[in-house]
């Protein structure tokens, strides 16, 4: 089925909340945990999954080669690189607030008055904005905007994300620069640009978008560094750091044995071959993994 074909499906399973006002089309929350029914965590109360905060730390100090190798538990596309970065230095982690932005059909958005601009009252109108206003500590808003021209957000609503979330990440532009920049808080986009956001319509959030080759879902763990962007379903997160330890052990106790300069790099890495040194670094690995 393609992403498309998958959006209109989603689309038309979508339902409109509350009777005499506008609502964006959002999944239940009973579509939401049908959507993730692998999360073995707990969620928010609109079924979005919350995997721990105590997970989330120790994602913070993974790199992308850490993560790699995810593709092979079946999910081939969870990455996505050639970003742009607000403060490169600083590494992204959150749970995915996800946010569909498409271009301007007058028609479909006056319905739920979603567009912009638009001439509603502003307690009726729906906008990007209103994805923004779900964020919770640790959120990530992400963002679909791939076909949108202006920035989604500026320094204003970046330093709301700074305020509220964790970061952002957009897939498309963002204005106002050098004002982000000034925020302890990093974000990834696409271009930058000084126009302002309109004509576009939000069809979607906390709904499955597409970041770049990539379907995310709302509760994914967000992890970008220098290199680019994962997006980990939350039924691998705690599998992804849990072989992130063995990782950081094997590299340290490589090193070691380096320093020791008696050795051959072969001798060492990527593993062992002599059958004493084997032994010596999985009895070191499970005295530092406390086994």
């Amino acid at each position: 089925m393609t992403m498309s074909k998958v959006a209109v499906f989603l689309l038309a399973g979508l339902v409109v909340v509350g009777p005499g006002r506008a609502q964006v089309f959002k999944l239940t929350r009973e579509q939401m945990i049908q959507y993730t029914a692998r999360n073995p965590f707990d969620r928010f109360p609109d079924g979005r999954p919350k995997v721990p905060d105590s997970i989330l730390e120790r994602v913070k100090g993974l790199s992308a080669e850490e993560v790699f190798g995810i593709e092979r538990r079946g999910y081939p596309s969870l990455y996505e690189a050639k970003w742009k970065i607000v403060r490169p230095e600083k590494k992204l982690v959150g749970r995915a607030v996800t946010l569909l932005l498409m271009p301007l059909r007058p028609e479909v958005a006056e319905v739920d008055s979603t567009g912009l601009p638009s001439t509603a009252p502003r307690e009726r109108q729906i906008s990007h904005q209103s994805a923004l206003n779900l964020l919770q500590p640790g959120d990530v808003i992400v963002v679909d905007a791939h076909a949108i021209s202006g920035g989604i957000i500026g320094d204003n609503l970046a330093y709301y994300i700074y305020k509220k979330g964790a970061g952002f990440v957009i897939d498309g532009e963002i204005r106002d620069l050098d004002g982000i920049r000034e925020f302890d808080m990093t974000g990834y986009y696409r271009e930058a640009v000084p126009s302002f956001l309109t004509n576009c319509m939000v069809a979607g959030i906390n709904i499955p978008v597409t970041i770049g080759k990539v379907t995310v879902m709302p509760g994914d763990v967000v992890f970008g560094d220098t290199e680019g962007v994962y997006f980990i379903p939350p039924q691998l997160a705690k599998e992804v750091v849990d072989r992130a330890d063995e990782t950081h052990i094997h590299d340290e106790w490589t090193k070691k044995k380096f320093d020791e300069g008696k050795y051959k790099s072969t001798d060492i890495y990527p593993s062992p071959s002599d059958p004493a040194l084997k032994k010596e670094y999985e009895d070191y690995l499970k005295k530092r993994l406390g086994k």
